[in-house]
Formats: structure tokens, sequence, C-alpha cells
């Protein structure tokens, strides 16, 4: 095997041990917080060493920084993609909410790390520069969608694009940060796929309902 060959292997194994860390990471944290999970536990769980990891991620700080940055990231990946300006704004604005309400729904440990790190008030997330800037981008994008909406005589004149990301994250949110109190209260299987259906079904529609003229 050639020089060249070699090194891309041995780059190819360190990106791949690189994810494996990262995504064993996220579930120590978003179970654990940023407190209880252990740096020796997750190089355990993902057969390396405690001092791969701090040659990778710098330490359990930058770990976390990594592990928060992946996770915010695709979401905003999610939205960037969804190809909004094929449709109605109508149409456009259910997409997104969709999307969103589905993005939380299938990746729990994000909410998870969402919550922890609002326990932490927010002390790490403000220190990542591009979970910033892609959030930026995702409320621009909405703003968008909003004047397009007015424009067509569809939408109401007067949204704020920041709040209604905020009521579209919400909406997701909660479905799943409160499943099981709220399954435990009401006696209802908030994971049953005719009760996700309804929710998904009710969010869409209120948000829609909100932008109307």
């Amino acid at each position: 095997m050639s020089t060249k060959s070699l090194e891309t292997a041995d780059e190819s194994r360190s990106d791949r041990t690189r994810a494996d860390i990262l995504a064993i990471a996220t579930e120590e944290f978003a179970d654990k917080g940023f407190s209880g999970a252990r740096i020796d536990e997750i190089a355990e769980r993902t057969n390396t060493s405690k001092r791969m990891i701090y040659y990778y991620f710098g330490g359990k700080e930058g770990l976390y920084r990594s592990v928060l940055e992946a996770a915010y990231s695709g979401i905003r990946t999610t939205e960037a993609v969804a190809e909004l300006d094929s449709l109605s704004p109508i149409e456009a604005l259910a997409r997104l909410t969709e999307i969103t309400f589905d993005y939380h729904l299938h990746h729990p440990e994000f909410v998870r790390l969402v919550m922890n790190e609002n326990i932490q008030r927010g002390s790490v997330i403000a220190t990542i520069d591009s979970t910033r800037s892609r959030n930026d981008s995702v409320v621009g994008m909405i703003g968008r969608l909003l004047e397009r909406g007015v424009a067509e005589g569809v939408f109401r004149e007067g949204i704020d694009p920041f709040d209604l990301h905020m009521t579209m994250s919400a909406l997701g949110f909660y479905n799943v940060s409160n499943r099981y109190t709220l399954g435990k209260i009401f006696a209802v299987d908030m994971q049953a796929p005719d009760m996700i259906a309804r929710r998904r079904a009710s969010v869409i529609h209120t948000v829609i309902a909100s932008c109307r003229r």
C-alpha cells in the first residue's frame, strides 16, 4: 500500500473514532449532564482511552462543546435543506413546522442537552460562534418566508421571525421534554403513533393560524 493510501486509511480510522466518541458522548451528556458524565465511561464505551479523547477534543469541556455544536448543527442543517422556496408560503410554513417537530421527536437527546445547558444558564453554548451564526441564518429564512406570505396576502404583517421561531421550537420541544410527566398525569401514551400524528397536526395548525391574515 502506498504512503498516500496509508495516510487516507489512517485519516478514515481517525474520523470514525472521533465520530464514535462524539456519538457516545452525546448520550452520556444528554443522560447525565456535564457534571455527571465521565470521560472514563465514554472511553470504555468507545473502546478508546481517556488520552485519545483528550487528543481529539482537548478535555471534557472541549468534548461537551463539540457535542453541543453537532447537536445544534443537526437541526439547523435539516431546516436549511428544506427547499421552502419551491412551496407556497402556507405550505412552506407547514413544512418547516413539521421538520422542527419531527427533529425534536426523533432526537430526544437534543432536547435533553438543551435542558441541561439551560440548567447551566447557557454558559457553554454562548461561546460557540457557529451556533449563533446558524441560528441567525434560520431566523433570516423565516423572515423571508413571512415577507413572501405578506406579499401574497396570506400572512398578516408585523410577525417577528424570532418569535415565530420560538413558537415552533417550543411546541416541538414540549412534546418531547414533558412526554413522561404528561403520560403519567393524563394516563396517555405520548409516544403512540396516533398521538404523535394528532399532536403534529395540531402544532402545524396552531402555527399557521397564528400567521394567517
